[in-house]
């Protein structure tokens, strides 16, 4: 991509030779490089979707754990006739239906019974003990508030798997009839028990905020030459719950600094204590990063020279051919170096203000002239060398086309937004729909242009695994 640029630079450095009518030597002092310590900074605030999942299946597993073994125990026989224990028998199973969740909860009932009859102030009373099997049904609407996912259960009916029965008087009595009024006290309670024990499973905070912890640290893209990229969570905001398709997704918008620093490690830092949390009807999505193309200056110099090495450039009797390349920055400005032999002999050093040009998709060099002493050395031979046709020529070709660094840092995005995973539980997934080059740096070892990407991206947090 960079060979254009030099292909013109050189072609106009050519041209001005040519109208040398004889071998001149040219000893133009060279500008010696200089560079800023100053940190190459964008720092942008970017909206991320997050979208938090839990599937239904590991909602079931982690519920299994908070609710089991003995779930209710009622040891009091004289209040109602009735000690009951209850346990679950089975794992609780889970499932979703119209935007809710449903749940059958296996039970295992053991009953002790006092039955008989009170009469002419004799109490004759006997007891009972059994054992019955049942499966309860449960229904729940999901709702999330305050980093907490919460349902409210409600109590459908219980299947007995069987339903044995106690002679009294005579009459054969179902156990189910005499132990509705415990049942009834037990129904009441189930469904606090089966809400608690949801809570304790989708408790996402932890999750989420360890998730951004871990994607919010500094990392270095570029070794080679010290580029790094940062994102700095500020705010969090949700909606509500979404029961559907085997899973419940909570959907978050994340807002967040985002920077790319070069030389320096970004001083962006992430206080997860510090996170806002807020609720809002419609969530934010506009994204926006800056990426880093990297050209050295030896890599540059040599498309050039492969370019030219060997070719004369020939005007009437004048004929020069580039020998030499280099490039290199000073004072923000590029230092571009030509050795020529033919009619001109010597070094030729031009010097400009690389910019981007949106429109053509091109980097030019603006303000574009001769270093100090090359213009000096070079009004000896002429006024019309340095003012006339060839400055012309310089301001209008010195221009390479980025078109092919945008299209290799569009595929590097696209790798990091193809379930990309950062860390364990946390994918990245997203699509970029411009790329827009900006700040053009000239560091020591490398041309960096900071590349504005723009679409939609989003982090999903699966906390359950």
């Amino acid at each position: 991509m960079k060979q254009s640029f030099f292909s013109f630079l050189s072609l106009i450095v050519i041209s001005f030779l040519f109208s040398c009518s004889s071998s001149k030597k040219i000893e133009a002092l060279k500008p010696e490089p200089s560079y800023s310590n100053e940190v190459v900074y964008d720092k942008q605030t970017s909206y991320l979707n997050l979208p938090v999942e839990v599937s239904v299946a590991d909602l079931q597993t982690q519920t299994n754990k908070y609710l089991n073994g003995l779930i209710y125990d009622d040891e009091k026989l004289e209040d109602d006739n009735v000690m009951m224990k209850i346990w679950k028998q089975a794992p609780i199973l889970i499932d979703e239906k119209g935007g809710k969740l449903t749940m059958v909860l296996p039970l295992k009932v053991w009953v002790k019974v006092r039955y008989g009859i009170d009469k002419f102030g004799v109490s004759l009373y006997d007891t009972k003990e059994l054992n019955l099997n049942g499966n309860i049904k449960l229904s729940s609407l999901v709702t999330f508030s305050n980093w907490k996912l919460t349902t409210n259960t409600q109590i459908g009916g219980i299947d007995w798997v069987e339903s044995p029965s106690i002679t009294i008087a005579g009459k054969d009595i179902p156990i189910t009839l005499l132990i509705k009024p415990a049942i009834a006290l037990f129904r009441g309670r189930i469904g606090k028990m089966v809400d608690d024990a949801i809570e304790k499973s989708l408790d996402i905070k932890p999750y989420v905020l360890n998730a951004l912890d871990q994607v919010s640290k500094p990392v270095q893209v570029n070794n080679d030459y010290h580029v790094w990229f940062a994102m700095q969570p500020l705010e969090l905001y949700t909606n509500k719950a979404v029961v559907a398709n085997k899973k419940i997704s909570i959907v978050m918008g994340l807002k967040a600094f985002l920077e790319t620093t070069v030389n320096s490690k970004p001083t962006l830092s992430f206080d997860k204590n510090k996170l806002l949390l807020l609720a809002s009807e419609k969530l934010p999505d506009d994204f926006g990063v800056s990426v880093t193309g990297i050209c050295t200056y030896e890599s540059a110099a040599a498309l050039m020279k492969q370019n030219f090495a060997g070719k004369p450039f020939e005007s009437g009797s004048r004929s020069v051919t580039i020998t030499d390349v280099a490039l290199w920055g000073k004072d923000g400005k590029m230092i571009v170096e030509l050795g020529m032999t033919g009619s001109v002999n010597g070094k030729f050093y031009l010097s400009g203000i690389p910019v981007y040009d949106s429109t053509k998709q091109e980097v030019y060099l603006d303000q574009v002239d001769f270093v100090l002493d090359s213009r000096n050395k070079l009004l000896k031979l002429g006024d019309w060398v340095a003012h006339g046709m060839i400055a012309k020529k310089i301001k209008e070709n010195c221009r390479f086309s980025l078109k092919d660094q945008l299209t290799q840092g569009n595929n590097t995005l696209k790798n990091y937004l193809n379930n990309y995973s950062p860390t364990k539980g946390v994918r990245v997934n997203g699509k970029v729909d411009a790329l827009r080059p900006q700040k053009i740096s000239l560091t020591q070892n490398a041309i960096i242009t900071m590349i504005t990407a723009n679409g939609k991206v989003s982090f999903s947090v699966d906390g359950m695994q």
